[in-house]
């Protein structure tokens, strides 16, 4: 079976723990990482641009996380923005 160009698979989802400090966000927030890093990118960043914990709590994303309220909500404009073939770097703070 082969998998479409684009899906919730090619993400992964930060929970928040311990290590709110100066590594990740101050806010619990869940934020999204791109499970394959790229050689241009930085990869240890979120989609947002936050930095990552040094021990970071994985979880798959599915489509329910998407209409959490505590899903971090740059992280969910660039999701939808890669979706439609835009840039990852879209929107720009």
């Amino acid at each position: 079976m082969s998998r479409h160009a684009w899906s919730l698979y090619a993400y992964r989802l930060l929970m928040p723990g311990e290590q709110l400090d100066l590594f990740a966000c101050q806010e619990v927030r869940l934020h999204l990482v791109a499970r394959q890093l790229e050689l241009e990118d930085a990869g240890d960043h979120t989609l947002c641009g936050s930095l990552l914990p040094a021990r970071p709590h994985w979880r798959d994303l599915d489509r329910q996380i998407l209409k959490d309220h505590r899903l971090c909500s740059v992280c969910l404009q660039r999701l939808r923005a890669e979706r439609h073939g835009l840039p990852r770097d879209w929107p720009l703070r």
